[in-house]
């Protein structure tokens, strides 16, 4: 049975998978839809992405403002199949109580662990390992008419990336804007229930 795991901000959802392993090697069921919807994640994939990058590359802060079942943006489930990496979401729901704050995760073909990057987060990873390949899944596909991106580097943000790991960027995440000089054009709103429970 896999484990939901503690998160700080509202709205991401780390999994611990089982995994069974022994002198020969191990096996984890990676994603199991009826599982994974009580662990709360309950999104139809209708994607499947994987890609492969050396140790410091940075990838990020990526998000997409259209798609998935409301129209309102893709959720990625991301695990590191080879290597490890540091996974990094933001907050930027307008309207919401942690707006701009981040949190990162170790991801690792170690630790098995998955992370759920809803609509209105912003999305990144650093490579820690000589290699790593991440896979993830996507609720809505690709649309390259509403992709964003946020610095990686944004001073404002700060987000902590490893000390003395060289970071190497694309050229469109280098020249990506801050999110203060895209925060009021952002579509992601932050709502409650009727009942005043929170939701993203």
């Amino acid at each position: 049975m896999a484990e939901r795991l503690d998160t700080r901000l509202e709205g991401p959802v780390l999994v611990q998978p089982k995994v069974f392993g022994d002198e020969r090697g191990f096996f984890s069921e990676t994603y199991r839809r009826e599982e994974w919807a009580e662990l709360g994640i309950p999104h139809e994939f209708v994607q499947d992405n994987h890609s492969r990058s050396r140790r410091g590359v940075v990838r990020g802060m990526h998000f997409q403002t259209r798609g998935g079942p409301r129209d309102e943006g893709q959720a990625k489930l991301v695990r590191c199949a080879r290597g490890a990496i540091l996974d990094v979401v933001i907050d930027i729901r307008r309207g919401s109580p942690t707006f701009g704050e981040w949190q990162a995760f170790e991801l690792s073909d170690e630790n098995m662990s998955q992370l759920l990057c809803p609509a209105g987060f912003a999305h990144g990873f650093c490579v820690l390992s000589e290699v790593a390949d991440v896979v993830y899944r996507c609720d809505a596909y690709y649309d390259q008419q509403s992709e964003g991106a946020i610095a990686y580097d944004d001073p404002d943000l700060a987000i902590a990336w490893p000390e003395g790991l060289e970071l190497v960027p694309s050229a469109r995440d280098a020249q990506a804007p801050r999110l203060r000089e895209v925060a009021d054009e952002l579509p992601f709103r932050y709502r409650t229930s009727l009942s005043g429970e929170r939701c993203a």
